[in-house]
């Protein structure tokens, strides 16, 4: 029997390898080679070739762990309360919570209040800014999922779903909304400004973050265009919240810039050609388009005229803190640490830490109604002044392949878990296990990854 698989040219070789390191930081050449076939299995491409790649990148992930292996040098990610962050908004007649800010290298958490039984869900909690799984996203760009809670409709033909109400003649925009509750919301907060068939530009960035597999920009691009639509000028009508709101809330989200981040990985220059092009597509689809016409559409779409003194000096304020090359790595490193694994960014949820002893789950109850609403619950009894705590990684999985994925978070888990298999293996590392039942229940939404 023939075999028909071809070779891959070296541009396509290299962009899936690019790609499927970005996803998956700590495999060992190995086995990201195996996942690169298993992906393409009409390619034929041997390790070597993939390894040969690999190290022309910069790619090999090279970064050991150990029990001994020192930290100096890695920066930990920066972390601040939210001023007027009342848990209770969340928990309604719930577990009672509080908000807590322990140290610098630590940040902050959740503390119970009182005490909370085994299976209490503590709370629910919708997104801040959401980039859905890329087999959701894809629902959603072929009209069989909404666009802005990302539930797939059970019936995509139904009188209830809402198509894009921006649609010209010339274009087409694929988006589709449960009802016209999403349809506005989605609106509000993003698709206003990122819908393909008015802004040509955001077409294009999105197609480099799907072919790049680019959770965190996508959700960088979310958030950024939730800020941009309520930055308006003084005679529009004000979206709630406010920009200073809205802005507080961002700030709020743990940060560690892409630069740092990258160092925790071991990944190397490689990577900067990549993020100026994003930044450039970003930027341009955003902020700041190559030709007058684009920018007359953008900011129509925005409703932005930055005349009066205090609108400039919002402009400014953006400029730096979005549409700067700095900012633009450094709020890429902010989302990378706090989505949570299908996709979402959440305000409460992004106050809990890690443990391999995680005493709450995250799970999506909701699938059929609101795909992105989280539920918080409870693995066991907590006492009044515990800490609530999940878990990044499967923790059935060896401690030094959970270290070495706890990387993706910059920081090394120093709890009794991680201590006692330490000193029982006498601090040997190793490469990550495939995934075990646990780790696919934790992908499927019983946990955060």
């Amino acid at each position: 029997m023939s075999d028909n698989r071809t070779s891959p040219s070296d541009p396509d070789l290299t962009s899936a390898l690019a790609a499927l390191r970005r996803e998956k930081p700590a495999l060992g050449i190995p086995k990201l080679h195996a996942l690169l076939l298993s992906e393409n299995p009409g390619w034929l491409v041997s390790e070597k070739r993939t390894r040969k790649v690999l190290q022309s990148l910069g790619l090999t992930n090279t970064v050991k762990t150990s029990s001994t292996n020192s930290t100096g040098g890695l920066k930990s990610p920066a972390s601040k309360l939210l001023d007027g962050l009342d848990p209770f908004k969340f928990t309604q007649k719930g577990p009672a919570l509080r908000v807590e800010y322990f140290d610098e290298k630590k940040g902050k958490g959740l503390i119970a209040t009182t005490n909370i039984s085994e299976g209490t869900i503590i709370w629910k909690e919708d997104p801040f800014a959401l980039a859905p799984e890329w087999d959701i996203y894809d629902l959603t760009t072929n009209s069989v999922a909404c666009t802005f809670c990302s539930t797939p409709f059970s019936d995509p033909s139904s009188p209830l779903i809402v198509k894009c109400s921006d649609n010209p003649s010339s274009a087409y925009c694929p988006a589709r909304f449960c009802n016209r509750l999403c349809s506005t919301r989605g609106a509000k907060v993003s698709h206003a400004l990122l819908c393909p068939a008015r802004n040509p530009k955001a077409k294009e960035l999105f197609q480099f973050i799907r072919v790049n597999h680019w959770m965190a920009l996508h959700a960088l691009v979310q958030c950024t265009t939730r800020l941009l639509l309520s930055a308006t000028t003084p005679n529009q009508k004000q979206p709630e919240p406010s920009l200073d709101e809205e802005w507080a809330i961002f700030n709020s989200f743990a940060s560690l810039s892409l630069e740092d981040r990258e160092a925790w990985l071991g990944s190397h220059q490689h990577m900067h050609l990549t993020w100026k092009e994003a930044f450039q597509l970003y930027r341009q689809a955003l902020w700041d388009p190559p030709t007058d016409t684009d920018k007359k559409r953008l900011a129509k779409l925005s409703k932005r005229t930055f005349q009066s003194a205090e609108t400039e000096a919002v402009r400014k304020k953006l400029n730096e803190e979005f549409f700067s090359y700095d900012a633009f790595l450094r709020n890429l490193g902010r989302m990378s640490l706090n989505l949570e694994g299908h996709g979402g960014l959440y305000i409460l949820h992004s106050h809990l830490n890690h443990s391999c002893t995680p005493n709450v789950s995250v799970r999506h109850l909701h699938r059929s109604t609101n795909l992105s609403r989280i539920s918080v619950v409870t693995k066991r009894d907590i006492a009044a002044g515990e800490e609530l705590f999940v878990s990044y990684v499967d923790p059935g999985l060896p401690v030094s392949a959970r270290q070495h994925k706890l990387r993706e978070w910059s920081f090394r888990c120093g709890c009794e878990k991680c201590k006692e298999e330490e000193a029982a293996t006498g601090g040997e590392t190793g490469e990550a296990e495939p995934p075990t039942d646990l780790e696919k229940e934790l992908k499927d939404g019983l946990g955060l990854f």
